[in-house]
Order: C-alpha cells, then structure tokens, then sequence
C-alpha cells in the first residue's frame, strides 16, 4: 500500500511539473484593421517569433477588424493593463506624448525612406523612450504609407478646390488644424463610422493610405483619390508597461527583439498591398489625381506655428530635417 501511495504520489508530482512546464500565457492584442492587412500580419509574426523564443511559455492573440473596439477604446485598454498589446497610429497619442507629434506633422517626411531612417535611428529612439511615461513600451513602428485626401464630389487638383469641403480626420488637433489650414472642414471620427459618413453625406471625404482605401471600401462611394501624400504616418506597436516589467530579462530581450524583427516583415508585406491596393481600386472605379503638392506644403506654415513651440520639438524637427 505504501508503495502504491509513493508511486501515486510521484505521478501526481511529475504531472504537476509538466504542466508547469508547459504553462502559456496569453497575450491580447488588439488591430482596427482586417484579418490579412500588413499590421495585423505584423502583429501575428510578432506572437510566432515570441511563442518560439520562449519555447511555448508566451503566445499573442490577435483580435483584427476592431473586435475589441476603436482606437481611442484601445488605447484606454491597453494604458489601463486591460489589453497587453495594442497596434494603432502614432495620431492618437499626440495628445498624450508630445514627441508623437512630430512624426504625424504634414510632409515632415519627404518620402517612406526618409521615414524609415528617423524611425529606426536616434529620434525613434526619442520617440520610444516618450511613451515610456504614458505607461507604454514601444515594440515597433510599422509602415503606413502616405496619406491622401478622397472624396464623393469632386478632383483635388489645388488647395483652392478643398474649400468648404467636410473631411474625416483621425482623433488628432493637428489633422483638424491640417485640414483647416486647406480651408476645408475637419470632423473626427471613429475609422468603422467613415464609410456610411461619406455614403449620407454626414462628410464629403477622408484622408488614408491606398490599403485602407480598399480594404475599408471607401473607394466604393469615393470615387476621387488625390495623391497629396500630406503625412508619411508611421504606426506604433505597444504594450503596457507594467505587463513588460513583469517579464524577466531575458524575455524582456527576446520581446523587443521580436518586435524589431517582425517590422522587416510588415515592411514587405505593406509594399506589396499597396500596389494590390492601388490597382484594386482603380479597376473599382477609383480616380487618381496628382495634385500641386507646393501649394498644400506651403499652406501648412500654421500649423507648425500651433504645434512646434516645445523646444524639444523644434529640435526634433530640425533634427529629421537634417536627416539624410
């Protein structure tokens, strides 16, 4: 009997200790675009790299297509320690994190390289290390190409034909000031409420990339795409800070590193959908035009003046300028 209990015992100890072994803990993740957009697929490279590094102990579930709300829902979540992870645009937390403010200036980029090389260098660090103090920890920035205005009336050849226009902007004042400075009408908006907004003329317009221009079928009532590119926007991939100070080290290492490793991927991946994207929309009916960019870059001096008074920033600005 002794034996029977001893040997018991010791199944019921190995059995504790394997399942201990392979204990997971799950991570949530949140994306407002769909099930296959560059981001979420990001994301997802992101939890495979992780789940790999640490040998099954950690994994990342990614909820596309809003699931757990918009944006500004998110970034609560994800501050607050009810979400771990959240992937959304760096506009947002303009409000929040004032070194955020920059990259979302209008044509502070001259181009996606040019984006690249101040995001991966000195002043992303900068940037990184701001949103430390909104109890954030940045993993990556993720490519969202250039921005341009679309609209249900009419071509966008100059800043004269933006006059009186509505446009939905993302939940920034330096949008709503962008697009004031253009002498149209700024009116932010959740992203899932753009497309019946431009369908009952609630706006006559918004301002995205090709890829969200498709995927969320704006082009379906948008017919006129101006090709202004007025921001370069990159994204930002966060998680909550009190989650990652509980990490040890080592995992602490093997996320961040994930992190920069899945961004070669998004890259690739939002090369390709753009010009899927791009074609889809023009055989959809989508009109693309080119407009005279001057004009636009020479409207924007107020809102440089609003917005870029810290000195932090000023430097910041002269600094991606410098970059070459």
């Amino acid at each position: 009997m002794n034996l029977i209990r001893k040997l018991t015992t010791a199944a019921a100890i190995t059995a504790l200790m394997t399942a201990s072994a392979f204990a997971q803990t799950v991570l949530k993740s949140s994306d407002t675009h769909p099930d296959g957009y560059p981001t979420v697929e990001g994301v997802k490279y992101f939890g495979e790299l992780v789940k790999e590094r640490t040998a099954g102990r950690y994994a990342v579930e990614v909820y596309h297509s809003a699931q757990l709300g918009q944006e500004k829902d998110t970034i609560e979540q994800v501050r607050s320690g009810v979400i771990e992870l959240n992937r959304v645009s760096m506009a947002p937390f303009n409000g929040t994190v004032k070194e955020s403010v920059v990259p979302a200036l209008p044509y502070i980029f001259r181009s996606e390289e040019h984006m690249h090389k101040v995001m991966d260098g000195a002043i992303g660090d900068q940037i990184k290390a701001a949103f430390e103090g909104a109890g954030l920890v940045v993993l990556a920035f993720y490519d969202a190409g250039a921005r341009s205005f679309y609209n249900t009336k009419k071509p966008i050849n100059t800043v004269a034909d933006m006059a009186g226009m509505k446009f939905r902007v993302i939940q920034s004042d330096i949008f709503v000031d962008m697009v004031a400075a253009l002498g149209a009408n700024a009116t932010p908006m959740p992203y899932g409420e753009v497309y019946s907004g431009m369908e009952t003329g609630v706006i006559d317009g918004a301002e995205n990339n090709f890829p969200s221009y498709d995927t969320a079928k704006h082009f379906e009532v948008a017919k006129h795409y101006s090709l202004d590119e007025h921001t370069i926007l990159p994204e930002v991939f966060v998680m909550n800070k009190a989650a990652f100070d509980k990490l040890t080290p080592e995992d602490q290492a093997i996320f961040k590193q994930a992190g920069t490793d899945s961004v070669a991927k998004q890259r690739e991946l939002w090369s390709a959908k753009v010009g899927e994207s791009r074609a889809k929309v023009e055989a959809g009916g989508a009109m693309i035009t080119t407009p005279e960019k001057q004009g636009f870059i020479d409207a924007m001096g107020p809102v440089y003046a609003k917005h870029i008074t810290d000195p932090v920033l000023v430097k910041m600005v002269e600094d991606v300028k410098a970059v070459q």
